[in-house]
C-alpha cells in the first residue's frame, strides 16, 4: 500500500508542474502574455464567442494576438504561432525561460506585431524581456 502511496505522490507532483501554464508582462513595452499550452483553458478579449483557447498576446499593441499553434521543446523552451484578432496575420515566435520568473520572447522572421504611435502603425521591438506575474 505505501508503494500505491508513493507512486501517486510522483504522479500529483509531476502533473503539478506546469512550467507552460503562465501570465507574462513585459515592463518596457507594456505588452502581456497569457499562456496554458495544456488546454484551451483562456477566454481571449474580444473573441469569447470562439470559446477558450491557448492564450494570447496584448497591451500595448494593435489588437489581440492568440495562441493558434504551439510545439513545447521542452520544460524551458516553446514555439508559438499567434494570429492577429482579424485572422488576417500570424507570426511565429519562441519563448525561452531564462530564470525563474524570466522568459525572453523572440519574434521569428518578420515582425507583424505592431503598436500604435502617433497616427502610424510601428514595429515592437524583436525580442521582449517577460516576467511572470502568476
Amino acid at each position: 500500500m505505501s508503494t500505491l502511496a508513493a507512486m501517486f505522490a510522483i504522479v500529483t507532483a509531476v502533473l503539478g508542474q506546469q512550467p507552460w501554464k503562465l501570465w507574462l508582462h513585459c515592463q518596457e513595452e507594456n505588452i502581456n502574455l497569457r499562456l496554458d499550452l495544456y488546454e484551451e483553458s483562456i477566454e481571449v478579449p474580444g473573441l469569447e464567442a470562439f470559446g477558450p483557447m491557448n492564450g494570447y498576446l496584448d497591451g500595448n499593441i494593435y489588437g489581440v494576438w492568440y495562441v493558434v499553434g504551439y510545439d513545447i521543446k521542452d520544460d524551458k523552451l516553446a514555439t508559438l504561432t499567434i494570429a492577429n484578432d482579424l485572422g488576417s496575420e500570424d507570426q511565429k515566435l519562441t519563448l525561452a525561460q531564462t530564470s525563474d520568473s524570466t522568459y525572453l520572447l523572440k519574434f521569428l522572421g518578420y515582425n507583424a506585431v505592431k503598436r500604435a504611435q502617433g497616427k502610424k502603425l510601428v514595429k515592437i521591438p524583436s525580442e521582449l524581456k517577460m516576467t511572470k506575474t502568476k
